[in-house]
């Protein structure tokens, strides 16, 4: 069921094309080849590399492109299954292939991407596999509903916003969310019908569960300031955090749990690694390693930095001043337990002060990536270590280029020298946080390049 704000009459097109490939974006590509749109380019969602689509509605028709939803089709792929949801357009259009298959083209996804930024991987760095924890259903802790009253029942439903329009589609059940997220929806909303309240009076109906099923949120009104919604509490790594239903906080904390492993492994290596020198003694070397300096940009609530690093000498950035406040109160825990945190309200690009040569810099920027006088100042200063985890691997594949790609060297004994890189690749791992959407979450690890050259080789 759904409501069409737009008068505009859907676009339909009925000629036999074939799905050449799935794109970044997550749409099957395909080519037009009647009429007007000969030899234009489509991106339809419901569709599979192999398969024959018949019958598909256009949702955008520019002069160069076209986006639309496939219909009908005579050769589905072997990878095809049922979607779960009748709503999965909205939520997790990937529903429709096995989940092994998912795992396969967004690997093949990420190499496509490092190729397309020709970033150079050393001989010995291959892309990992995607990382998992099995789960592909119900991994959500965050769903945020629109409300849409039904003329037939004469009652409000939740909903989600059709791909592609402005229509809202009703949700009578969900697969992506935690399950006690759906059902608080449905009780409040249930009481929404009880007093007949009117569905045009709330922008959203926001929800959050932590690990333990408590649910918080609520109803958001239309032109009033946000609620303050009780705390929700969950363990990462061990370590207690306190943080709001409306801040930012990952929404699937066991793979989170894998990727804050990696990066805690690379910390405490690199920890030991400064200790060891040739002049030292055994007993020297065993001794417990000095801290290292730790900067934690795009720190939002902190919880990557305070999990992996609260033994270092750690600095945490965050622009967003409800989650520096979140970060601030989950600082003061962490140095009651003796923590040597520091906390600044600063956007990263702004913080420059804060890189110093001898540092491991952690960044998890927003989908936009890092901006580019950020990276000036890595290429500048050349902290040792970049652990760089991004959920758009396009904008991490560009920023990684910048920081991989030969500049000039200067060296005062000679008039000119050769271009070298400043960073070299020792690690990509991705992570499938977002299961059955095209979604994917990407860890690498960057090491300021030794003056020994590596063998280089591309992306594979």
């Amino acid at each position: 069921m759904s409501r069409n704000k737009s008068k505009k009459v859907p676009e339909y097109i009925t000629e036999r094309i074939t799905i050449e490939k799935l794109v970044p974006g997550g749409q099957g590509l395909a080519t037009l080849s009647d009429g007007e749109n000969s030899g234009k380019k489509v991106f339809l969602w419901n569709a599979l590399p192999g398969e024959i689509a018949t019958r598909i509605q256009l949702t955008k028709n520019k002069s160069t492109y076209a986006e639309g939803i496939v219909l009908d089709f005579e050769k589905p792929s072997p990878h095809r299954i049922p979607p779960r949801d009748d709503c999965y357009l909205s939520t997790s259009p990937w529903q429709i292939m096995t989940y092994d298959y998912e795992l396969e083209q967004k690997h093949a996804l990420l190499q496509e991407i490092f190729r397309q930024q020709k970033i150079d991987l050393p001989s010995q760095v291959e892309i990992a596999p995607i990382q998992t924890d099995g789960k592909d259903f119900h991994y959500r802790n965050k769903m945020e509903y629109a409300l849409y009253f039904d003329h037939c029942d004469q009652k409000i439903h939740p909903a989600f916003r059709a791909r592609g329009s402005h229509q809202k589609v009703i949700v009578d059940s969900s697969s992506l969310e935690r399950p006690e997220i759906f059902q608080k929806a449905q009780q409040i909303i249930a009481e929404l019908n009880k007093k007949h309240e009117e569905a045009r009076r709330y922008q959203s109906l926001l929800l959050r569960a932590n690990q333990s099923s408590e649910v918080s949120g609520g109803l958001i009104e239309n032109h009033q300031p946000r609620p303050r919604f009780s705390l929700l509490e969950d363990a990462i790594l061990g370590q207690t955090y306190s943080y709001s239903p409306n801040g930012f906080f990952q929404i699937n904390l066991p793979v989170y749990e894998m990727a804050l492993h990696e990066i805690e492994k690379e910390i405490q290596q690199e920890t030991w690694q400064q200790e060891i020198h040739p002049a030292t003694t055994q007993a020297q070397n065993s001794q417990q390693p000095r801290p290292r300096k730790v900067l934690d940009l795009y720190a939002g609530v902190g919880t990557i930095g305070l999990s992996v690093a609260r033994d270092q000498d750690l600095t945490l950035v965050e622009c967003d001043k409800p989650a520096y406040l979140e970060m601030e109160r989950n600082c003061q825990e962490a140095r009651r337990q003796g923590a040597n945190v520091h906390s600044v309200l600063a956007k990263s690009e702004e913080a420059l002060d804060y890189v110093e040569p001898e540092q491991i810099v952690i960044v998890d920027p927003p989908r936009a990536g890092c901006r580019p006088e950020l990276l000036d100042k890595f290429l500048e200063v050349q902290p040792e270590v970049i652990i760089y985890l991004s959920c758009n691997p396009a904008t991490q594949a560009r920023d990684l280029k910048i920081l991989t790609s030969p500049r000039p060297v200067t060296d005062s004994s000679t008039a000119t020298t050769p271009d070298s890189p400043v960073y070299e690749i020792k690690k990509v791992i991705p992570f499938n946080f977002f299961p059955r959407t095209p979604h994917l979450e990407n860890l690498v690890i960057l090491h300021k390049k030794s003056a020994v050259n590596q063998n280089l080789k591309p992306a594979s």
